[in-house]
């Protein structure tokens, strides 16, 4: 499904299913060199059990147009003028890595037009390294190389989410190839990096919050380690808010490394 944002024409994957205004709605937001793909088991799952799913290709990514976000507060305003756009008053937000900064920083702003927040595979502050920066920015087939090495505790899982032995350390490269040719005028790979490393607000965004929060974390990741979500989850716990923690031995891409665990720890927590 296509819809104009901020002008802009905006492809959301709807899990196969037409938009319809009587049911929740809950929006997939990707990370950094990737786009609504990545939640494809999850989306498909909630949009034949009840829901509608607007899962998102970012603005100057893939199949949207748009100028790509420059900050996780830019990546926030989007969220909500999607939300605006497809005539979604409230909203459940599924956020992975970047696209888990924006879903926190949107959940603040929205305050109860958000019902639920899921950050998987996130950290505050969400910090990258300089030389990974300068691979990103220099040398994107090297960057490329190196986050899928550090986001992976296994090469092929079995059964992974586009079925059973797919490689998916193979796969996840050249989404990342296709999304970063996506867009000829911007380097999507290291605008989402600085926007992740410049990003200040979380503690202050989980503050604001007024929806329950689910941090998913994978216990083997090298990427976003479970340690660098504590902060958040400290202080979600000191404000009094609704939080679940699920570790799943998995590295940062949990969603094709274990896509069923994933979508069930998805599926449960959007039920309360």
């Amino acid at each position: 499904m296509y819809l104009q944002v901020n002008g802009a024409k905006t492809y959301c994957y709807t899990g196969g299913k037409a938009f319809d205004s009587a049911k929740p709605t809950v929006i997939f937001i990707h990370g950094v060199l990737f786009d609504h793909s990545v939640w494809i088991l999850q989306s498909r799952y909630m949009a034949n059990h009840g829901w509608n799913v607007l899962a998102v290709d970012l603005p100057g990514h893939c199949r949207s147009a748009g100028d790509a976000p420059s900050s996780v507060e830019e990546g926030a305003d989007f969220i909500s003028a999607l939300m605006d756009a497809a005539g979604v008053q409230r909203a459940a937000l599924v956020g992975h890595s970047w696209g888990s900064l924006i879903t926190l920083e949107a959940a603040a702003r929205l305050k109860d037009r958000v019902t639920h927040a899921v950050l998987v595979g996130t950290a505050f502050p969400m910090k990258v390294s300089a030389v990974l920066l300068d691979a990103a920015l220099n040398d994107p087939e090297k960057g490329i190389q190196m986050i899928n090495v550090f986001s992976r505790s296994t090469l092929a899982a079995p059964p992974s989410a586009h079925g059973p032995g797919t490689w998916v350390f193979g796969s996840s490269i050249a989404l990342n190839r296709r999304v970063l040719r996506s867009n000829p005028t911007v380097n999507v790979f290291h605008r989402g990096f600085v926007a992740c490393d410049s990003y200040a607000g979380g503690e202050v965004a989980m503050a604001a919050l007024t929806c329950p929060v689910l941090f998913l974390l994978g216990g083997l990741d090298q990427m976003t380690q479970p340690r660098a979500a504590q902060s958040l989850i400290k202080a979600a716990k000191a404000a009094g808010k609704t939080a679940q923690v699920v570790t799943l031995p998995v590295g940062h891409y949990e969603m094709t490394e274990a896509p069923d665990p994933v979508l069930l720890a998805i599926r449960d927590f959007l039920r309360t």
